[in-house]
C-alpha cells in the first residue's frame, strides 16, 4: 500500500491536535509519503506547527465562516479537491467529513454512532469508525491505522521545540538563577475549568513555604490575564504568564521537572513528555481527556477524589456529579466541583513526590 499525500483533518481544540502526533509519526513511519498535510482550525495552528513531519497546514476561521462561508469553503475545497492519496478526519462534524471525502478518493473518518445523522457519511466514506467519548482522545486517534491494517503504539509524542528556543529559556532560567523548577499553569481555554481562586493562593502559600521553585505560565487570554493581576508575590514562585509562545512553553516544560495545573493543553504537553504531572480536573470526561501515562500506556478508567497511575496524578472533587461532562454546573460556566479540591491535598502529594524523587 502506498499513500504520496495524506491530508489528516483535525477540526478541534489545541489538545485534538497535539494529541494527533501519533498517528501522524506512524503515518510517516509506515507509508513514507513525500508529503503529509493539516487542515486545522485556524485558533490551533500555532501547536499545529509543533508537529513534526508536517509539509503544509489548510486553516478554516469560524470568523471567515460567518462573513463570507462559501468564499472560505470553495477556497478550501479548491486546495485539496482530489490531491491526496488518503485522507484521514478524527472528528464526525459534517464539514470535516466533506473535507475528507473531496480530499482523496480513500477516505477514512470518525462519524456519529447515531444512524441518523451518519447514514450518508457511512456510504461515501471509504472506511469509517465510530468516535467513542468513553474510550480516550489518543485511542480514537489511533483507529485510523487500525482500519488501514496496522497495530499502532499507543504513545503520545512529544511536540518539537528547537535548540534555539530551549537554549534561549536555558539563558532566561540562568539569569534568575533557576536550575530546578516546576510548572504552575492555573488557567485553561474556559472558566469553568479553572480552579477557585481562594483556594487556587492557598496552595500557592503552601508551596512558598517549600523549597520548591515554581514558574507560573499562561497565555494571552482574558483568564490568564485576570489570574496574573492577582496572583500573590512569593519568593520562590515565579510569574511567566505570557511570557511564552507555545514553543517556548514546549522548551520550558521540557526542561521542568513537572506540571502542576488544570487540564488544558499544557498538561498533555508535560504528559507527552513523561513529566510528573498533577492535574486539578472539574468536570471534564476524565476518560476520554485525562492525562496519557507513555509509562504505562493507559489514562485514567475512573472517578475518584485523588487517583496516581504511573507518573500521573489526578485530583477530583469528592461529589457524586463528578464528573459530568458539562461546561460548568448545568452548562452554567462556572464548576463548583473545582470550589472542591483541597490545596493542602494537592500540595502533600507534590511536597511528598519533591522529597523522595532526589531532583
Amino acid at each position: 500500500m502506498r499513500f504520496n499525500k495524506i491530508l489528516v483533518i483535525i477540526q478541534r481544540s489545541n489538545g485534538d491536535v497535539l494529541l494527533s502526533s501519533s498517528l501522524i509519526e506512524q503515518l510517516q513511519e509506515n507509508f513514507q509519503p513525500k508529503e503529509i498535510d493539516l487542515l486545522v482550525n485556524d485558533d490551533t495552528v500555532s501547536v499545529a506547527k509543533t508537529l513534526p513531519n508536517i509539509h503544509q497546514i489548510f486553516t478554516f476561521s469560524y470568523q471567515m465562516k460567518h462573513e463570507s462561508r462559501w468564499r472560505q469553503e470553495k477556497a478550501i475545497f479548491k486546495k485539496i479537491f482530489r490531491k491526496y492519496d488518503l485522507s484521514i478526519n478524527l472528528t464526525a462534524s459534517d464539514r470535516s467529513v466533506l473535507y475528507a471525502i473531496f480530499a482523496s478518493k480513500n477516505s477514512i473518518s470518525a462519524i456519529e454512532k447515531n444512524l441518523k445523522k451518519s447514514w450518508w457519511k457511512r456510504i461515501l466514506l471509504n472506511m469509517h469508525y465510530s468516535f467513542d467519548n468513553q474510550k480516550h482522545i489518543l485511542l480514537n486517534n489511533l483507529t485510523p491505522l487500525i482500519l488501514l491494517g496496522l497495530k499502532p503504539s499507543r504513545i503520545v509524542k512529544a511536540p518539537h521545540a528547537s535548540e534555539k528556543i530551549i537554549e534561549s529559556i536555558k539563558h532566561r532560567l540562568s539569569e534568575l538563577n533557576i536550575s530546578k523548577f516546576l510548572i504552575f499553569h492555573p488557567s485553561a481555554q474556559y472558566e469553568y475549568k479553572v480552579y477557585s481562586e481562594k483556594l487556587r493562593n492557598e496552595l500557592f502559600y503552601l508551596l512558598s513555604q517549600s523549597n520548591i521553585k515554581i514558574i507560573i505560565t499562561g497565555g494571552g487570554s482574558s483568564i490568564d490575564k485576570d489570574i496574573k493581576q492577582i496572583l500573590p508575590a512569593y519568593e520562590n514562585i515565579i510569574d511567566w504568564i505570557g511570557e511564552t509562545s507555545i514553543e517556548e512553553y514546549i522548551a520550558l516544560s521540557k526542561l521542568s521537572f513537572g506540571y502542576i495545573g488544570m487540564d488544558t493543553l499544557n498538561m498533555h504537553i508535560a504528559a507527552a513528555q513523561n513529566k510528573r504531572v498533577f492535574a486539578i480536573f472539574g468536570p471534564t470526561n476524565l476518560l476520554m481527556w485525562s492525562p496519557w501515562s507513555n509509562k504505562l500506556h493507559v489514562s485514567a478508567s475512573k472517578n475518584q477524589p485523588i487517583q496516581t497511575y504511573g507518573n500521573i496524578t489526578i485530583f477530583q472533587a469528592n461529589m457524586n456529579c463528578v464528573a459530568c461532562g458539562m461546561a460548568g454546573c448545568n452548562n452554567s460556566g462556572k464548576s463548583e466541583c473545582l470550589k472542591n479540591i483541597s490545596p493542602k491535598l494537592i500540595f502533600d502529594e507534590v511536597s511528598n513526590w519533591y522529597k523522595n524523587a532526589r531532583l
